[in-house]
């Protein structure tokens, strides 16, 4: 990064834009402070400093003084991103800081001989990594801490931190013989995987986590989640024909060795569909609570055609029938591009009290022929 250089671009920039405008730097390392010397409007130039791949991780780290900075966060969420706000700047903010700590420990590692660069991102990705992805540093170690808490911990683990276990203070000298060493594990370690799947790698892994994270609201998946309600359609809605309840893409990890969409994904589609429908007519989580929901009594399900990974796909649900304990639904599932269906599922819900639906649906099942009834635990 070039201090002068981001000076110049700036100067250009506050020539074209509007004087409301947000200008927001990506930089790693600077502080707003020094990217605002010499600016005409030195408080419209904030730092915005997101993490690769910019597409899939929602932190934006936000560093500036002034009222640009409400207004950045408000246009940064309105995208599905997680402004972090930093009370005070500092160099490389908040999160390079951390990556370089444990870059500076690896680079130590490595040039005495300890590890590999394998065996420490086996290190990471087996162990902690997996921790600090969900949790973070601090709840990881208030649940070490037992049930006294963070307290605890602190005093059972805090003079541990006198020990001399790491050389974060110092940085090794990066000779020619360390940086080929490092150069010549990673090679060995990944080399047989191009960047290109090395990215789609990471980022298959990480839209899987993220899934498991939106799941749970929790995260980075709570991000997800808040980002799903404030595009849903609040619009009103025509029951007399058809209702768009999904659109997305086919991602990498829904298609099978056959290279097309599985059953059970269309399945999870269609479900995600129904979900929707549910919504739309009431049975939504206020609903839930106090007591009612629907509970799905019959599928079928008719594959007409593929659905490759990447295709654009939008699920469509019309009521065919709704009585007071019962809707029927048909759903079809088509191509975003030459608008065919790739599959169609008709599904009949009972609508019950959840107390009384083991009772009912033992009722339910007495009225289908023996070699039908499935086996109720």
């Amino acid at each position: 990064e070039r201090l002068d250089i981001k000076h110049r671009v700036f100067a250009e920039i506050q020539a074209a834009c509007s004087v409301d405008a947000v200008i927001g730097s990506s930089t790693s390392g600077f502080k707003p402070s020094q990217l605002r010397e010499g600016a005409a409007r030195p408080d419209q130039i904030i730092v915005a400093h997101p993490f690769n791949p910019v597409y899939l991780l929602p932190l934006v780290e936000v560093v500036g003084p002034g009222d640009t900075v409400p207004k950045a966060c408000d246009l940064l969420r309105g995208i599905g991103m997680f402004p972090l706000v930093l009370k005070k700047e500092i160099d490389a903010h908040i999160a390079d800081r951390f990556l370089e700590a444990v870059w500076r420990e690896a680079l130590w590692m490595i040039r005495d001989g300890i590890a590999t660069t394998s065996e420490i991102d086996e290190a990471i990705r087996m162990g902690f990594g997996l921790r600090w992805a969900q949790m973070g540093l601090f709840e990881t170690y208030r649940i070490a801490g037992g049930e006294a808490g963070m307290a605890h911990f602190i005093e059972q683990f805090g003079p541990c931190l006198q020990w001399p276990w790491t050389k974060l203070m110092d940085v090794p000298e990066l000779t020619d013989a360390l940086v080929k060493s490092i150069a010549d594990q990673s090679d060995a370690q990944s080399g047989m995987h191009s960047i290109r799947d090395l990215e789609r790698i990471r980022d298959t892994n990480l839209v899987s986590m993220m899934r498991g994270l939106k799941a749970q609201d929790w995260g980075a998946g709570a991000v997800l989640r808040a980002q799903d309600a404030r595009l849903a359609d609040t619009s009103p809605i025509a029951f007399d024909s058809a209702i768009v309840t999904g659109h997305r893409a086919v991602p990498l990890d829904w298609v099978d060795y056959n290279g097309h969409m599985n059953e059970v994904r269309y399945l999870q589609a269609f479900g995600d569909a129904t979900d929707r429908f549910m919504e739309i007519i009431g049975c939504d989580a206020d609903y839930i609570a106090k007591g009612g929901s629907y509970f799905t009594a019959e599928t079928h399900i008719r594959h007409l055609d593929e659905a490759n990974a990447g295709d654009r796909i939008r699920i469509e649900t019309l009521c065919l029938k709704g009585e007071a304990q019962s809707c029927t639904c048909f759903t079809k599932c088509f191509a975003m591009i030459g608008c065919w269906p790739r599959a169609n599922i008709s599904c009949c819900m009972c609508r019950w009290k959840r107390a009384a639906r083991h009772r009912r649906w033992a009722r339910y099942l007495t009225r289908w022929p023996k070699f039908l009834r499935p086996t109720v635990c």
